[in-house]
């Protein structure tokens, strides 16, 4: 490998040290991701993969950061840029369940209520009191990646007199629509 990147120019090691580290650092923060999610088996996987890359990179780097100070910036700018990559393909891909918690009045609660019967989504409503009127609160538990779109449609329904609370769910058990 070494003699390889030896009779490449410098230039060209600089980017593929830094295409090597956005690979991992990507593969990394998605590996993260599913293990906090319980995906066990992909995160390790990925893990495999992303210690590859990482042995491959840091062998490379440590052999010629004497003679060449970019290359050190080069996995730096891969690193950074590996991450922004990642996090954006996780939100992207949205793994995982969300909790969302609603506060609305008794007008915005039937509005919301309706919305959600139309279209089979379970929740669970509790009446309470703000600090003016009496208010529900209303609980719903979805996949991640349907959050954005029921959070639209909720606040359009409602004209956006609603206050949210959007939270991940590591575990939940039974349920309407939602066994696991």
């Amino acid at each position: 490998m070494s003699e390889f990147l030896a009779s490449l120019p410098a230039v060209a090691v600089c980017l593929l040290v830094c295409a090597a580290k956005i690979v991992e650092i990507t593969i990394q923060s998605l590996k993260t991701c599913m293990m906090v999610k319980g995906q066990r088996l992909k995160a390790a996987g990925l893990g495999f993969l992303e210690c590859t890359i990482w042995g491959l990179v840091i062998s490379t780097i440590i052999g010629t950061l004497g003679d060449n100070i970019f290359l050190l910036l080069f996995y730096c700018v891969g690193y950074a840029t590996g991450l922004f990559l990642g996090s954006t393909i996780e939100s992207k891909i949205a793994l995982g369940t969300s909790n969302l918690e609603l506060i609305a009045s008794d007008e915005s609660t039937e509005k919301i209520t309706a919305y959600l019967k139309e279209h089979n989504r379970g929740y669970t409503v509790f009446e309470g009191h703000g600090s003016k009127d009496k208010m529900n609160m209303i609980f719903i538990v979805l996949p991640r990646r349907e959050t954005p779109a029921v959070l639209r449609e909720i606040r359009k329904c409602c004209d956006n007199k609603v206050f949210v609370v959007a939270s991940e769910v590591s575990k939940y058990a039974g349920g309407y629509g939602m066994v696991k």
